[in-house]
């Protein structure tokens, strides 16, 4: 069973590096452009409820309509949506943050902990729907953080979430044995899959 996930196209925060978690940021003119659609089918379409990942969805798979999961959102950064590292590195919270980010969070933002068992409750309505429904693939577009999380908790090869390198012009297909996946084990093979179109081409 596979299940791939990608994370949406460039937006304009992520060209100016703030942070983007809860923000409704559409796609920047770029990113739009960037994205093609992709030729392989899946059986079941899955997507963030933000503008940036349904629109991603929308280009990737133009004739589906992804069902939408809150939990699949980012992690909420609170007072520092929208904020560069420049303007918060002088800020103690926000160093705090950097230093144990599993043990402090944003000022009105998500923990650590609520994030990952957010995305749990995403994840699991996920899998009952693949197996509810007896299908064997589903594309998942979503957001960097959830893409690092996930790749921490169920690919090959265990790496902490900060080692994992999530780019935005490549997503990830999980490969698993239907029933590890049932059991929620490790998937059996991880491979990426070419996102992007060259801007040049």
């Amino acid at each position: 069973m596979v299940i791939a996930l990608f994370r949406h196209g460039v937006t304009k925060d992520n060209e100016q590096k703030a942070y983007c978690g809860w923000t409704d940021t559409p796609l920047s003119q770029a990113g739009r452009h960037r994205i093609q659609s992709m030729q392989q089918n899946y059986h079941l379409y899955f997507s963030s409820d933000l503008t940036r990942c349904t629109q991603t969805s929308n280009l990737l798979f133009p004739e589906r309509t992804p069902i939408p999961l809150t939990e699949l959102r980012e992690m909420h950064f609170g007072q520092w949506e929208g904020k560069t590292f420049s303007e918060l590195k002088n800020v103690p919270a926000y160093q705090d943050w950097i230093s144990n980010p599993s043990g402090c969070s944003p000022p009105e933002g998500e923990r650590f902990d609520q994030f990952t068992d957010r995305l749990h409750i995403g994840w699991s309505k996920i899998i009952g729907q693949l197996l509810h429904d007896q299908v064997r693939c589903a594309a998942v577009v979503t957001h960097g953080g959830v893409i690092r999380y996930l790749l921490s908790q169920f690919a090959p090869v265990q790496k902490a979430f900060w080692e994992w390198y999530v780019p935005h012009d490549k997503a990830y297909e999980f490969i698993f044995d239907k029933d590890a996946l049932r059991r929620g084990e490790r998937c059996t093979l991880l491979q990426e899959v070419p996102l992007t179109v060259n801007v040049n081409g």
